[in-house]
């Protein structure tokens, strides 16, 4: 999946971006207090993709 429609999804969905870190951006779900760290590559695998989505309390994406 691409990291730009991952990161429309989250905005979407009510997340926020709180950082830039070394090799992540940092996004919070403000309603829920949970967080996540999203890498800066072009192509995210599905499961990782799965897998934040849950860290951030959202629906997985389709």
């Amino acid at each position: 999946m691409k990291r730009n429609a991952l990161i429309k999804y989250m905005k979407a969905s009510g997340c926020e971006f709180v950082r830039e870190g070394g090799r992540h951006s940092w996004w919070i779900n403000p309603e829920m207090n949970k967080r996540s760290a999203v890498p800066r590559h072009i192509e995210i695998k599905d499961n990782l993709v799965r897998k934040i989505c849950k860290d951030l309390g959202i629906k997985p994406m389709k």
